[in-house]
């Protein structure tokens, strides 16, 4: 049964289900295993880039920790979007409360934007290791790492609280039926049966000016950086420096081509289906937690090499485990 709250007549659902897919009917069951077997391959393929990066030594650097702790934001993003979604999947089990779906939209986007502003922590880090290399131990130490990091999780919940405060204000009394997999913010503001102008303006506005600025901090970062990376006289460093920045702009690139193109799509294919919309939203949720960890694995040098060995090792226990002679009749226990 639906949930309502009754105050001055003013209905307002309490609980929603999710219904991802809607289009597809009884066949969003089939979803369920290509959706986690991709929740499966992202855990492991994060959690292993970080086993790697925790368990090596040579790899407690800022630049590997920063690479560490953008790997764990993808897992906790992927895991709070991909179970809401299987459970999205069953009529079972798919009504959530608004508190937990305001939560669940907190963290989302809390997530994403954490992301987002890692990357420029991590911008910050080269610019001063390219550029100024023989200060950057002293510049860069634990301390001044831990500040930037919680000045990027202060940033991100400054950017995501007004837009979530605005949604817990509105009454929902159009339905009680979330035409999505989780409580993305426009998909529970269609329920809405107030003025939502506030929360589209705010939305946007938020949304534009963190981009732009984003893209600003990270263009100024990077030009400087590989216009430095260039005038190293070694060439093995420049190509190491190059190297680097290469990885970075490629997660940059995935990261902000995925959020935009899915912002751009939504408001200008309006006609489009519902499923095409959650499509969308899967897309620029887990594409970048399922390439982050490839780009840093198969790029870094440092810790495609960890993970090399690993490998080998492992390989080579098997092998020896597979090579092991049987015992005889003869040794065997009376």
């Amino acid at each position: 049964m639906s949930s309502w709250t009754n105050g001055s007549s003013n209905l307002s659902y309490t609980s929603f289900v999710l219904l991802g897919f809607p289009g597809l009917k009884e066949s969003r069951a089939l979803l369920v295993l290509p959706f986690l077997s991709i929740y499966l391959v992202i855990v492991s393929a994060n959690a292993l880039v970080i086993h790697t990066v925790v368990a090596q030594r040579s790899l407690h650097q800022p630049m590997y920790l920063l690479i560490a702790l953008l790997l764990a934001v993808n897992i906790c993003a992927a895991t709070t979007v991909v179970p809401a979604m299987l459970l999205s999947f069953s009529s079972q089990f798919s009504r959530i409360s608004l508190a937990r779906c305001l939560v669940q939209m907190f963290c989302i986007y809390f997530l994403i934007v954490f992301d987002c502003n890692i990357l420029l922590v991590m911008a910050l880090d080269r610019y001063v290791a390219i550029c100024y290399p023989l200060r950057y131990p002293e510049i860069v130490t634990g301390q001044l790492l831990a500040g930037l990091v919680g000045a990027a999780a202060a940033r991100s919940t400054c950017i995501v609280a007004p837009v979530v405060a605005l949604a817990s204000r509105d009454r929902f009394c159009r339905s009680d039926v979330i035409h999505h997999f989780a409580c993305e913010h426009m998909a529970l503001m269609k329920l809405s049966c107030g003025d939502i102008s506030l929360n589209k303006t705010v939305g946007l506005t938020v949304r534009i000016f963190n981009r732009v600025l984003d893209m600003l901090l990270l263009g100024a970062s990077y030009s400087r950086i590989i216009h430095a990376a260039f005038r190293i006289s070694s060439g093995r460093a420049r190509s190491k420096a190059l190297n680097t920045c290469g990885s970075h702009l490629l997660v940059i690139f995935t990261v902000y081509t995925s959020t935009m193109s899915s912002s751009i799509v939504y408001r200008v294919a309006r006609t489009a289906s519902q499923d095409v919309h959650n499509l969308l939203s899967a897309f620029y949720l887990l594409l970048p937690c399922l390439l982050n960890p490839i780009i840093y694995g198969a790029r870094t040098k440092e810790i495609r090499q960890h993970l090399s060995t690993a490998f080998q090792r492992t390989q080579h226990q098997v092998s020896s485990e597979k090579l092991q002679p049987l015992p005889s009749h003869r040794e065997l226990p009376a």
